[in-house]
């Protein structure tokens, strides 16, 4: 589609709104604190939208549409393993998270395992988001590129500049916005989309007819896949910096679980329009590369419809730029910057410190996207990473006994350096790298456990009394079986 006036007319007014509601927002980000944080709570169905945007950027609305090319409609599987994640974390975290009263992974495996969890947490998550972030520029901004008709440098430049300019006045509380919006133009965006597909092919009727029963199976794409997919997704889920933060903003623990059902479902239905859309493209576009499914169906909008898809995909650009920025931000001030200062996070140097860091980390993987396109390939390695600290979480809630903090530690170190080598060598054996960041802390904990005794190694701490009652009042009594567990000394 060449690029017209309308279009670019249309998503310059997008960035403008955003930046309207960054300026609203900022007389509420005057501390560190209240920048990272939101500075208020908010009801649980904005955070479910805030939740999602997250995960429906431009590479998951393009790569499940690209899937389903292909395998049809079990390629929804690529973004539905989220919904059923977030599913799992409000049964599982959601209250759990809201009542430990941390709005960072690292400080909350910190409480049992220590500080240098805490610092090693912080590492390998900047790591994997900045992962994350790169390659969101790349795909983002290629698919941008081809569709405003403009230079991929040029686009890739202008959405982060975008991005971080509105993150940075604003903080939280503007991402909390602006990722709302993103979610909801996304959202109809995709919706529409799928419609005039639809409507190209004459029905759903005619979808049938015209595809092979094969692409009407859910399991097509493979049960293999499916599950690795599964893992990694929930892994992401259980430990990205960005969800606990958007959690921490909801005033009690059931206001959490509905917020993340509320995602849950939002992010199932995306997934099955995003492959309806592919399914569309095979139909009318059937020799097209797999990539080009979606943008193919906006090349047969007219220009007004294809405007507002394209601000859509903007939208979710920018949305998931916003989220790794602020958690990164995030992650920097309260693990490193706050324990080198002391400083409580209520004055204007450490304001100054959060919007500057927000800045620097949005920005960093800008030439990295410029120069290295191939990288969006390591965006599911940068979820597996965070798989080890899934686990790790889940034994921090349901099992706070087990293992020792050195056994935290090496998990992490462990699963940081194997997991990316065999990632190098081409997942060996056919198995894929998730299953060995997820296999990686349950033998270093088991093993450590085992030989706590003989070794003498530090066990874990323990979780705080009020947050223990917390669930207790909920109904959730597993950690009251070891209320009477030896702490450590």
């Amino acid at each position: 589609m060449q690029a017209s006036w309308t279009v670019l007319s249309l998503t310059g007014l997008y960035m403008a709104v955003l930046g309207v509601i960054s300026f609203a927002a900022k007389r509420y980000a005057n501390s560190a604190k209240s920048f990272t944080s939101g500075g208020t709570t908010y009801p649980a169905i904005l955070i479910g939208f805030l939740l999602m945007s997250e995960f429906i950027g431009t590479t998951a609305s393009i790569g499940t549409a690209q899937v389903a090319y292909t395998h049809g409609i079990s390629g929804a599987w690529s973004l539905a393993v989220l919904g059923i994640g977030f599913v799992l974390y409000s049964m599982l975290l959601a209250r759990r998270f809201k009542a430990l009263g941390e709005n960072t992974i690292s400080g909350a495996l910190s409480r049992i395992y220590g500080t240098k969890v805490k610092v090693a947490t912080s590492v390998i998550m900047i790591f994997a988001i900045q992962i994350v972030a790169i390659s969101v520029y790349t795909s983002g901004g290629a698919v941008l590129s081809s569709i405003l008709g403009i230079d991929r440098t040029v686009a890739i430049v202008l959405t982060g500049i975008v991005a971080v300019l509105y993150v940075t006045v604003g903080g939280m509380r503007s991402v909390i916005y602006t990722n709302v919006l993103h979610a909801l133009v996304k959202y109809l965006g995709i919706f529409i989309a799928f419609v005039f597909a639809l409507n190209q092919v004459g029905g759903m009727g005619e979808l049938q007819a015209r595809l092979p029963e094969k692409m009407f199976e859910v399991g097509t794409v493979g049960w293999p896949q499916i599950i690795a997919w599964f893992i990694a997704a929930t892994g992401a889920i259980f430990s990205t910096q960005y969800v606990i933060q958007a959690i921490s903003t909801v005033s009690d623990g059931a206001k959490a679980q509905r917020a993340s059902l509320y995602s849950a479902i939002l992010l199932i239905g995306f997934s099955l329009l995003a492959a309806g859309i592919g399914m569309c493209a095979a139909v009318l576009s059937p020799t097209i590369p797999p990539l080009q499914a979606f943008p193919s169906i906006i090349a047969r909008m007219d220009t007004v419809t294809a405007a507002f898809v394209v601000a859509g995909l903007s939208g979710s650009l920018f949305g998931t730029i916003s989220a790794v920025s602020i958690g990164t931000a995030t992650l920097l001030f309260k693990d490193f910057y706050q324990p080198l200062f002391k400083d409580r996070g209520d004055g204007q140097r450490s304001l100054l410190f959060v919007r500057v860091a927000t800045v620097v980390v949005g920005l960093i993987p800008l030439p990295f996207a410029i120069l290295a396109p191939d990288v969006v390939k390591v965006t599911f390695l940068a979820k597996a990473l965070r798989a080890t600290l899934a686990v790790l979480v889940l034994l921090l809630f349901y099992a706070p006994w087990f293992g020792t903090r050195l056994g935290a530690l090496i998990s992490i170190l462990a699963s940081l350096v194997l997991t990316i080598a065999w990632f190098l060598f081409g997942d060996p054996f056919g198995i894929d790298n998730t299953y060995i960041a997820v296999a990686i802390p349950i033998v270093v904990m088991s093993v450590s456990h085992l030989l706590r005794g003989l070794t003498g190694s530090e066990r874990p701490g323990h979780l705080p009394e009020e947050v223990t009652g917390e669930f207790e009042q909920a109904g959730e009594s597993a950690l009251s079986l070891h209320a009477t567990a030896p702490r450590a000394r």
